[in-house]
């Protein structure tokens, strides 16, 4: 129990209590960390058994990057905040462009070289990066968590209607053979003296989803919307705090018996693996793709400041300069045990954010309960597949109710922001939040730029931060710094 000295975040909940908390957190995250070994295995064309063992890889790295950040290693690595950390999906992007380019082993000890490369580089600049702190006032904080919380919804819904927001549409496999044939046909023919000229993809051709939106999936997501909502109304103590677990659970009886989750992975999963350093070989360092690597972890690391911003402001725990620093530089040494590991970059995933702001309880130490459990998860592929089963409608009903939060908390952080004295104000958090949404409501605007800033063009938040900032610096300069700072920077910052 904490006491009139302990912080909430600092406190040691029992243990029981710990377990089924750090579960909730797992399976908020589960799905996406999951998600980016499965889509990076099958681009890399690897086998089965080796996209299984990237899967494997990824939960043992999530757990143990988990622990470091929320327990602290030393000085210098971990927020010590209730952080989950998983692999980032800004770096999907790279990945695949470079997994198309070379296949395979080799091209998996590629990436694995150009992530670890960027994980170092990373670690060096978190102190740089760590004082952008004073750039961040409340109206500046408050539009990114804002745009973070918005951002998130899409995922939200997309778990709610049966899988990504993108998959309303889905790819016309045969149309799509018989153009590449075409195209190769053509190349072919161009090579051997013809003059007829190569022919053009164009647009990948799509056909609607017909599992899209299916009524009885939205149906499930509802009935654990209004169960957690009930039990958040009804419940007291500790039901309360584990309103979406119970939720996800009661979803989860329910798709059982509408025959809509099975347990075959289950089933044929093995009960043990070790998770062993460079199974694929040792990596290879490629300037320009380390270099790629970099960028994408320059846009993670002002992510997660936004996410580390967000999190002090629900738990009500100041931050310094030096523990932001440690923070990031736990970004990139999770990026380089990813690469060790035959994994990818970690940042911090915001989703949970949302969880902690649903629940009101702050203690890292279910973060590290957590960790442990993903860990185990890592080891253990039948527990892991147990998990895994878990249909990702039943999570949407989860998702509206935590990413909301989010988004509520920047509302609120915002309405602490005096307007009539400077209306300036209102045009920082119009514009910034309107950058935010660009990628939401056009996702193929940057179509037409170059393919090397799609990254940083796709990512909504980063858009939302680059904006916040520039106008708070254009129309207010640093006087921010000195009135309206971030109650961390303001707080604690002569301490770092």
């Amino acid at each position: 129990m904490a006491t009139s000295q302990t912080h909430p975040v600092d406190e040691r909940l029992p243990t029981g209590r710990l377990a089924a908390l750090g579960l909730q957190h797992v399976l908020v995250m589960y799905a996406g960390a999951v998600a980016v070994p499965l889509i990076i295995g099958r681009a890399l064309k690897l086998s089965p058994e080796q996209v299984a063992m990237l899967i494997s890889a990824d939960l043992f790295c999530c757990g143990l990057v988990t622990l470091i950040q929320s327990l602290g290693f030393g000085r210098h690595f971990g927020i010590r905040l209730p952080v989950m950390m998983g692999v980032t999906f800004a770096a999907v992007g790279p990945m695949v462009a470079m997994a198309n380019a070379q296949g395979g082993v080799e091209g998996a000890r590629a990436i694995f070289g150009a992530i670890i490369g960027a994980g170092l580089i990373s670690m060096a600049i978190a102190p740089l990066v760590s004082r952008l702190l004073r750039f961040f006032p409340p109206v500046v904080t408050g539009s990114i968590i804002a745009v973070i919380g918005i951002s998130l919804m899409r995922v939200g819904v997309g778990w709610a209607l049966g899988g990504p927001a993108n998959l309303a549409q889905q790819v016309d496999v045969p149309k799509l053979v018989a153009m590449v044939d075409a195209a190769k046909a053509a190349a072919a023919s161009a090579a051997a003296g013809a003059s007829a000229p190569a022919l053009k993809l164009g647009p990948i051709p799509m056909v609607d989803n017909p599992a899209y939106g299916a009524l009885d999936n939205l149906a499930v997501a509802g009935f654990v919307l209004l169960v957690i909502l009930a039990i958040s109304r009804l419940g007291r103590g500790f039901v309360a705090n584990i309103a979406v677990l119970l939720g996800i659970i009661a979803g989860c009886v329910v798709a059982t018996l509408l025959g809509k989750m099975g347990f075959d992975k289950v089933a044929k999963a093995h009960w043990f693996d070790v998770v062993t350093p460079f199974s694929f070989g040792l990596p290879t360092f490629e300037p320009v793709m380390v270099l790629t690597m970099t960028l994408v972890m320059i846009v993670v690391m002002i992510e997660s400041t936004g996410m580390f911003l967000a999190l002090s402001d629900i738990t009500g725990k100041p931050i310094s300069r030096a523990e932001l620093a440690a923070g990031l530089r736990t970004d990139g040494l999770g990026t380089v045990i990813g690469g060790v590991f035959n994994t990818f970059p970690y940042t911090s995933f915001s989703q949970n954010v949302g969880l902690v702001g649903v629940t009101g309880v702050k203690s890292r130490w279910v973060c590290v309960a957590a960790g442990l459990i993903m860990v185990v998860l890592g080891m253990l592929p039948k527990m892991a597949a147990l998990v895994e089963s878990v249909p990702v409608f039943v999570l949407g009903g989860a998702g509206l109710v935590m990413f909301g939060m989010v988004a509520a908390t920047g509302i609120r952080i915002l309405s602490t922001v005096n307007y009539q004295a400077n209306r300036h104000n209102l045009y920082i958090v119009a514009l910034s939040i309107g950058a935010g949404m660009i990628p939401l409501v056009a996702p193929r605007w940057m179509q037409q730029m170059a393919h090397g800033l799609h990254p940083l063009l796709d990512s909504g938040i980063l858009l939302a931060s680059i904006t916040a900032v520039a106008l708070n610096l254009f129309f207010n300069g640093m006087r921010s710094s000195a009135g309206e700072a971030v109650a961390a920077a303001k707080a604690q910052d002569a301490h770092a």
